[in-house]
């Protein structure tokens, strides 16, 4: 029996769709964003971090009043990572990589005319609470619209999280001439089989979080990428690495 044959329709038939008038910042986002992917020779990497340290010292703080998010935690240990790490910290400028002398953490934040990326700079030099002030400034003025260039342009290393969304894990475009972004979703409730001080069996509840890195493979080849998401993660754990 020969299956009925579909028609194609007519995307651009009058009267089918609604032309949505297209922002600047969209439409550099969109060029910026078809370039990434089509020049780009994009790798992948995911790690799972646990996040009991980190959620008991945001605790403490908060109990000092301190308000600080996970997030910061995160931006704090990728810069951490990247002083430890210099290799990754680097850029292409189209005829070769390029080291840079600054760590400067491009953070995403969603605002109504697009994605934009204020910039935490000199990241890993500063405090968890510095870097929870920072953020909030400029992610207020992100979504007011009145970011100055200098603080969105540039940067060493993109950080994009989309927990507070639900979502557990996904993969990011690199800002060119950027070489990696990390990709953070949701932290959950894990069980996992452990053993107590006598040997015996039990349950043990942890909170994880999943990270991915995209990176840039004319610089930052699957072995690198590797070694930063292992130190990225230890950092994470052990938060007093942060001070």
């Amino acid at each position: 029996m020969i299956p009925p044959l579909s028609t194609p329709g007519q995307p651009n038939a009058a009267g089918t769709f609604t032309e949505i008038p297209a922002s600047n910042i969209r439409r550099v986002i969109a060029k910026r964003l078809t370039e990434s992917k089509s020049t780009v020779p994009h790798s992948y990497a995911t790690a799972d971090c646990d996040l009991g340290a980190v959620l008991k010292a945001r605790q403490n703080l908060v109990r000092d009043d301190i308000k600080v998010s996970v997030n910061d935690f995160i931006i704090k240990a990728a810069a951490i990572t990247l002083k430890q790490m210099p290799d990754v910290n680097v850029s292409w400028d189209g005829e070769g990589p390029k080291q840079l002398p600054f760590i400067d953490i491009s953070v995403a934040v969603a605002t109504d005319k697009g994605l934009i990326t204020p910039i935490i700079k000199d990241a890993a030099a500063k405090g968890i609470q510095e870097i929870a002030d920072s953020v909030k400034v400029l992610s207020k003025k992100a979504r007011d619209g009145k970011l100055l260039p200098e603080e969105y342009q540039g940067g060493s290393f993109s950080i994009s999280n989309l927990g507070m969304f639900g979502i557990d894990e996904f993969t990011a475009v690199i800002n060119p001439p950027q070489a990696c972004i990390l990709a953070v979703g949701r932290f959950r409730p894990v069980l996992k089989l452990e053993q107590d001080e006598e040997g015996n069996p039990r349950l043990q509840q942890h909170q994880l979080l999943t990270v991915t890195m995209s990176s840039d493979s004319r610089v930052v080849d699957d072995e690198l990428a590797t070694r930063f998401l292992e130190n990225f993660k230890a950092n994470l754990e052990n938060p007093i690495r942060l001070a």
